[in-house]
């Protein structure tokens, strides 16, 4: 297989549960602000309504089952982009695990920063947007099972062109208030 071919899709394999997690607490988000609704010392909200108890909890569960779908459709397909590490289940859900929350991890930082410059929920940011959950996903799962620095660079240019197709989608299913 051709070296690029296979960089893109290992790449992609490899993320997908900080994708799925991203995207999931989007769709099953509301109710209680991860914040308590509370501010930080420069009066300014800590992270905003839109990161929520339930988006943070559906998204990293909904990232894990994400990862123990990618082993069993792996193992039946042999599609396994990660065979060569020889991961087994336990690693899959553990990796799962530590991308979902380093991706939720990311949003929550990015939010966080947004306030302090004053960026209302949902205000655009270019890039920062798009980068803060893929790059704490990547530093997350860093420490159990790294990225290479090839996958790593792809997936640091490829995420802010994913993370747009998907808010468009989101918003036009009326998930997402902006497309941005």
């Amino acid at each position: 297989m051709d070296y690029y071919v296979f960089l893109l899709l290992s790449s992609v394999w490899y993320i997908i549960p900080a994708y799925i997690a991203n995207a999931m607490a989007c769709v099953f988000g509301g109710g209680t602000p991860l914040d308590g609704g509370k501010n930080f010392v420069d009066g300014r909200r800590l992270i905003g309504n839109g990161v929520t108890i339930k988006g943070t909890i559906s998204g990293i569960t909904c990232g894990v089952i994400g990862s123990i779908l990618q082993y069993f459709v792996g193992n039946y397909f042999n599609i396994d982009w990660m065979m060569f590490l020889n991961v087994g289940l336990m690693q899959y859900i553990i990796l799962g695990l530590l991308l979902s929350s380093g991706a939720l991890f990311g949003d929550m930082f990015g939010s966080f920063v947004k306030r302090r410059f004053n960026i209302s929920q949902g205000g655009s940011a270019p890039l920062w947007d798009q980068l803060t959950f893929i790059v704490f996903a990547l530093i997350f799962g860093y420490f159990y099972i790294p990225a290479s620095l090839n996958m790593a660079i792809l997936l640091i240019l490829l995420s802010p062109i994913v993370h747009l197709i998907s808010n468009i989608i989101a918003y036009k299913l009326g998930i997402k208030k902006v497309w941005w």
